[in-house]
């Protein structure tokens, strides 16, 4: 897994393209502000080791949390950082568990539009902690 983690002031998104037949219709766009977005690709290697995968993806995500002083998180799926994917029903299965164990901790927890190409605006300030890579 690959995990790029970016405080903004402001997050916005305008779905553009549908890329998965079985993504809902009817999306809408939505912005947000104050929150610690996650650009997350899950590679086809996470598969055989989900609960390891998950286990340090909440882990990492309370972390940059509390170091950015947020509490309203965002889960975005990001399969740009890397060559290896998952299949779209894995990925989303590790979006939805890790959701629920954010959502237990007391986070505010977002997913974007699973299933699209997305417009993104962000405003992201410039300090050391604002953006954070990890390989998971």
């Amino acid at each position: 897994m690959k995990l790029l983690m970016v405080y903004c002031k402001n997050f916005g998104y305008t779905p553009t393209i549908k890329t998965l037949d079985n993504a809902p219709e009817n999306v809408t766009p939505a912005n947000y502000e104050n929150v610690q977005v996650a650009f997350i690709q899950v590679e086809k290697e996470d598969e055989g080791r989900e609960s390891d995968v998950e286990k340090k993806l909440v882990k990492n995500l309370k972390w940059v949390c509390g170091k950015n002083n947020v509490n309203k998180i965002i889960l975005h799926s990001f399969a740009h950082l890397s060559e290896s994917k998952a299949e779209p029903e894995f990925t989303k299965l590790i979006f939805e568990r890790t959701e629920e164990r954010l959502s237990n901790a007391g986070f505010s927890v977002i997913q974007t539009p699973f299933g699209y190409f997305l417009d993104l605006r962000l405003d992201a300030p410039g300090f050391s902690l604002a953006r954070v890579f990890k390989n998971i």
